[in-house]
């Protein structure tokens, strides 16, 4: 018996056969595809402009305001908070941290600098006209990088979680977990913060995580590898500390014994950066 008539004969069966083609064409109800990976900008560092620094510092916090550079040194014995004229180098103004305090990320809250320390569970707060402390806060675990993007304070501890603090009474008031392309990005450590991203350089990688503070996922990663001659790589210690221009909205570079500061554009990695 042909199909045609089987299919006349046999009302039920055409039936089903006919649903059947109506479902296998119907989008809604197509098996759903797996949600993509947001997606990850390229991105490298063009150099504008270089400026002396001390290779002496041993950089763990890094901020400018009002044409200074303000910097947290660290190492137990040698931590000290810094005003540095940024065009020529020159420390105007500095405090030593007592021995037992290893100096770590450093954010501005109006008339204030906040400075954490490493192990130590304290964020002293300076004067930002006198450097004279006036305060400190305490807090659990290790401090590494500190921001301020105008509401809260963003503190990275070493690991792929962002904490975000009262500027206040630098209680805790949430966290962030930070993703790349779905993958946890650990080591997080120097921040600086603009509007809603957070700039954070990975512990010992030539690299810059640009993440979108709301949701967590990094959406450009940067490139800062070749900053240093081979001859200045051997004397230094890894990249640790951005700044930003809010002027020309570039970020301003440096690290751990560099004799060296970059003021740098964010272009994207297919782009030609030779002078």
């Amino acid at each position: 018996m042909g199909l045609a008539l089987h299919l006349s004969a046999n009302p039920l069966l055409l039936f089903v056969v006919a649903v059947g083609a109506l479902l296998a064409t119907d989008p809604a109800c197509a098996k759903p595809s797996a949600p993509q990976k947001p997606r990850v900008e390229q991105l490298r560092v063009k150099v504008v402009r270089t400026f002396p620094h001390d290779p002496r510092a041993f950089t763990q916090g890094l901020l400018v305001y009002g044409g200074k550079l303000y910097e947290s040194t660290g190492l137990y014995g040698r931590s000290s908070l810094r005003q540095i004229d940024l065009e020529n180098g020159v420390v105007e103004r500095q405090v030593d941290l007592p021995e037992q305090l290893f100096g770590e990320g450093l954010a501005r809250v109006g008339g204030w600098l906040i400075q954490l320390t490493w192990r130590e569970g304290r964020a002293l707060v300076w004067n930002l006209a006198t450097l004279c402390k006036e305060k400190e806060f305490s807090y659990q675990g290790e401090g590494w990088g500190l921001c301020f993007n105008g509401r809260h304070l963003v503190m990275s501890d070493g690991s792929d979680r962002l904490t975000l603090r009262d500027p206040e009474s630098f209680t805790k008031v949430g966290e962030v977990l930070v993703r790349r392309a779905g993958k946890p990005v650990h080591h997080l450590n120097e921040l600086e913060c603009v509007d809603n991203l957070v700039y954070a350089n990975v512990w010992q990688d030539d690299h810059i995580a640009r993440i979108d503070l709301r949701s967590g996922e990094v959406t450009g990663w940067i490139d800062a590898t070749g900053l240093l001659s081979t001859d200045e790589e051997r004397r230094a210690d890894v990249l640790n500390g951005i700044g930003y221009l809010p002027t020309t909205g570039h970020l301003i570079l440096t690290g751990k014994l560099w004799p060296r500061v970059f003021e740098v554009e964010i272009v994207p990695a297919n782009v030609s950066v030779s002078p």
